[in-house]
């Protein structure tokens, strides 16, 4: 495993369980607040390591790394909402984000990606 792909890992699975955690605590509290901006940097870590993982498509960029792009992108607005005080946009942007980290976690669990290679390698 790269050292890309294991920083990605691990940023992903902290950024899920942190993320059930800010979406399940009340909000608009400190530690929503504190939370919320570790979660933050944690996706950013993992949309910006995957344009080093380029394993699907022959070393090329692939369609992937749009949705790298458009979680960079949501991020943002959604801070951006949320510092204009537009608090049901915050929300939309962050819950879609959460979203799509967890879609893009179980669209890694399909046969012949690395975490099944690397789960079967084990035994």
């Amino acid at each position: 495993m790269s050292q890309s792909i294991g920083v990605h890992l691990f940023a992903a699975i902290a950024a899920l369980l942190l993320g059930i955690l800010v979406l399940l605590r009340e909000k608009g509290t400190y530690r929503h607040k504190l939370m919320g901006r570790f979660w933050v940097v944690l996706m950013f870590v993992v949309a910006m390591t995957s344009f080093w993982i380029r394993d699907l498509n022959d070393g090329a960029v692939s369609w992937i790394h749009l949705l790298s792009g458009f979680t960079v992108l949501s991020l943002v607005l959604g801070i951006r909402a949320i510092r204009k005080g537009y608090v049901e946009a915050h929300k939309r942007f962050m819950i879609g984000t959460f979203t799509g980290l967890c879609g893009a976690g179980l669209g890694t669990l399909f046969p012949g990606r690395m975490i099944p290679n690397f789960v079967v390698s084990l035994f």
